[in-house]
């Protein structure tokens, strides 16, 4: 007997197109409150006094936190970078990633819907558009309307806080590569400098539009986030969800009517969750990869709920388990290993930081000339010292150089005094004896060490050059 794969015709339903270059429509939200709309709002308060704050902090007569690109230090509060302390930025976006990934698993995408800076200067820029166009409805009226007095009015206002918003917030930015006290006087005395203000003119612009105008576009289709999500969601992953088994049948109906007594359910089909959301998805059409979890439609149904006299939680935070009559387990496998892996970074990070020398000592040889006699008949090397004080205090260190008994350092005061976070270069002559020179060149260790603390100090290998001896 011969066996048959069955075969199912799907081609006989209803299928749905799409216009690939049709018009995106404008989203409208509407006004709402609730809980996380609280959280979110308090969250965007302590974000902004961040970002704009601590610019403007001061640590020992600097700036706080200045990444100072020509002088190549980048001082974050006490401590003093170099660009060769820059793989300290991999442990820092090592740590990022894996702390996105353990949020993601365990609470979805709440990054996107309360701290990431796309959504949180979209919520700013659509406050200023509800103060100035008035609400959902007003402002739908007033894009349809013709051009008139009042529409212009309305429009210039809202455009000049968004690019009130832009610039404060690019200048602000630029204000962590150049000192901002100066960069801002500069700015409005006109005398900024030609990099400075090209880079205060793109995030401008970047901000302006972004945030103004692409909004939503830019999760959809510029983030990379958005796609490989459903990579980091399992059925236990908290994400907002509406629950079918409790709002369908949707339909209208009174205040205070029993949905059972109707043959409905809880959802009234008011679209009020869709109205407020600010990727405009109806999230009653399941999870969805534009949803960020921001939580406006929780907060609006609720309000809805309260109306009606329903209990809360049609639309809330929960799982595909909890909705399908699961238990919802919190430490699994994959959430366990982000999280070990997270704290294990973040460890070594912290290690290493601690453990960061005070001092740092660069040497180069002089490669205009290899090696030259010198009086007396020794042979001299010549070396480049590049010695940066990494502390907060003023320092005094001792040069030693090592490799040979007969090698002598020729340095009138060998007392090197370095100012904080400052460096000190200067040319260093190194002589031997000819005579007791074994080979063409030998290995050579430069040391300085802190005169009040001998645990500080650097060292520098480096290679001494002599003549062929025949």
């Amino acid at each position: 007997m011969t066996k048959k794969i069955p075969v199912k015709d799907v081609t006989s339903g209803k299928v749905e197109t799409y216009d690939l270059y049709a018009k995106r429509p404008k989203i409208h939200t509407r006004s709402y409150t609730g809980l996380f709309k609280k959280v979110r709002q308090a969250g965007i308060a302590a974000l902004f006094m961040l970002y704009f704050g601590t610019a403007w902090l001061q640590w020992n007569g600097r700036q706080a936190v200045l990444f100072d690109l020509p002088a190549r230090q980048f001082h974050i509060f006490g401590a003093t970078f170099q660009p060769q302390d820059f793989f300290l930025l991999s442990f820092l976006l090592i740590i990022c990633a894996f702390g996105l990934f353990f949020i993601t698993v365990f609470a979805g995408r709440v990054w996107c819907g309360y701290t990431c800076p796309q959504t949180v200067w979209t919520w700013i820029f659509m406050w200023g558009e509800r103060v100035t166009e008035g609400e959902r409805n007003a402002r739908i009226k007033l894009d349809q309307a013709p051009m008139s007095a009042e529409k212009f009015a309305r429009r210039t206002a809202k455009h000049s806080i968004w690019l009130a918003v832009s610039i404060v917030t690019a200048i602000t930015f630029v204000g962590y590569f150049t000192p901002i006290r100066e960069l801002v006087v500069d700015t409005f005395t006109l005398q900024i400098s030609g990099w400075a203000a090209f880079w205060v003119f793109f995030f401008t612009a970047a901000t302006y539009i972004n945030a103004g105008w692409l909004r939503e576009q830019v999760c959809f289709h510029m983030c990379p986030y958005a796609r490989f999500q459903s990579v980091m969601f399992d059925k236990d992953t908290l994400i907002v969800s509406y629950d079918p088994n409790r709002g369908e049948q949707r339909g209208p109906r009174k205040k205070g009517v029993e949905p059972a007594s109707v043959g409905l359910g809880d959802c009234v089909d008011c679209n009020i969750c869709v109205q407020v959301c600010p990727t405009g998805i109806d999230i009653r059409d399941g999870l969805q990869y534009e949803c960020i979890s921001c939580a406006a439609c929780v907060d609006a149904c609720d309000e809805v709920m309260d109306k009606m006299e329903y209990p809360r939680g049609l639309i809330r935070y929960t799982t595909e388990h909890n909705l399908a009559g699961e238990k919802t387990k919190i430490l699994r496998p994959r959430l366990f290993g982000y999280g070990v892996a997270l704290l294990i970074m973040i460890g070594l990070f912290i290690a290493t930081v601690a453990n960061m020398a005070q001092v740092s000592l660069d040497v180069q040889r002089d490669r205009n000339v290899l090696f030259r006699e010198a009086r007396g008949g020794n042979i001299e090397n010549v070396y480049i010292i590049k010695l940066f004080n990494k502390s907060q205090e003023e320092q005094t260190y001792t040069l030693a150089v090592e490799g040979h008994p007969g090698l002598t350092l020729d340095l009138a005061e060998n007392r090197l005094t370095v100012q904080p976070s400052s460096m000190l270069q200067l040319p260093v002559s190194v002589q031997l004896d000819p005579a007791s020179m074994e080979g063409t060149n030998i290995p050579v260790t430069f040391e300085v060490t802190a005169l009040d603390d001998p645990d500080i100090s650097a060292e520098a290998e480096s290679r001494f050059m002599g003549p062929t001896l025949r």
